[in-house]
This record gives structure tokens, C-alpha cells and sequence, in this order.
């Protein structure tokens, strides 16, 4: 009785038969693959891109410079120099963080009293030359700039766990 299945089953291609329906069922089923150029999957609110300087709503901004973003860092990324203001305000003349150096732990943003450094959401940043990868503080507040409404989503939509 064994053996006359195992014959019936190698003659009519049984296996063969199973393996070409599990195909045919998946081939007609939509396709969990992105275009991705033209087409882009969600990112997690906690996604860590790249780095940007915030500016509060009056356009100062948020650098405290408190250099605890600096002391954080373990791969030493982060450069930092202040002076302090005519009104005794604290502000960074000099924040350069080297993107080849970056490992994107978020220490400095988990650091940062007034959330100021953050890991914004682009993770389409590549160059040509690894010196445009270091960072100054103008190219720093331009992200912060250009991202910030994606930002304040993010920090409103994680503000629960932090």
C-alpha cells in the first residue's frame, strides 16, 4: 500500500503540483516591495536620521551651550565652543559634529536639556566627499530648519515615554 502511493505520487507530480500552487498563490497576490524612489514606507517616530539644531519659535536658537552633548558622545563626534552674551546668556560660537564619526545613539539628544540636538528623520543625506560630512553649525540649523515640523511631530508623538 506504501509503495503504491509513492508511485502514484512520483508519476502524477504531486510535489510539483503542491510547490506550483504555492507560487500561483503568491504570485497573484499584491506585492509587499516599495518602489523606492517614488515611494517611501512609514518611519518610526523614535527613527534616528540625521542630526539637526532646533531654533525656538521667536528663531533663537536652542543651544544652551551646556556641552553636555559633547561629554555624552561616546565616538567623540561633537565639538563645542561658547561664549557667553551681552545679557549673560550662554551661546555656542562653534558646533561641529563629524557624521563619519557618528554612530546615531541619540546620547546627545537624550542629553540635551532643551532639546536642541536632535536625530531628525532624513536618512537620504549622501555626499560626495566625507568632508561635507562634517557638520557645521549652519548646516546644523538648516536641517533644524527644514525638518522641524516632522521633528516636533516626533518629539510630541514619543513625549509619552521619554
Amino acid at each position: 500500500m506504501r509503495s503504491l502511493k509513492n508511485i502514484a505520487r512520483t508519476f502524477l507530480l504531486l510535489d510539483i503540483a503542491a510547490g506550483l500552487r504555492v507560487t500561483l498563490k503568491y504570485f497573484f497576490k499584491a506585492k509587499a516591495t516599495l518602489n523606492y524612489p517614488f515611494e517611501k514606507g512609514p518611519l518610526s517616530p523614535r527613527f534616528r536620521g540625521e542630526l539637526a539644531l532646533r531654533r525656538y519659535p521667536s528663531g533663537e536658537e536652542r543651544c544652551i551651550a551646556c556641552k553636555l552633548c559633547e561629554a555624552v558622545c561616546p565616538a567623540q563626534a561633537i565639538t563645542i565652543e561658547a561664549e557667553e552674551r551681552e545679557d549673560g546668556s550662554r551661546r555656542t560660537t562653534r558646533f561641529d559634529i563629524d557624521m563619519v564619526k557618528c554612530i546615531f545613539c541619540g546620547f546627545c539628544q537624550e542629553a540635551c536639556p532643551v532639546d536642541a540636538i536632535v536625530l531628525g528623520p532624513n536618512f537620504e543625506y549622501s555626499t560626495e566627499t566625507r568632508e561635507e560630512l562634517l557638520y557645521t553649525k549652519e548646516k546644523l540649523l538648516e536641517n533644524g530648519d527644514r525638518w522641524e515640523t516632522e521633528i516636533a511631530a516626533n518629539l510630541e508623538a514619543d513625549a509619552k515615554y521619554r
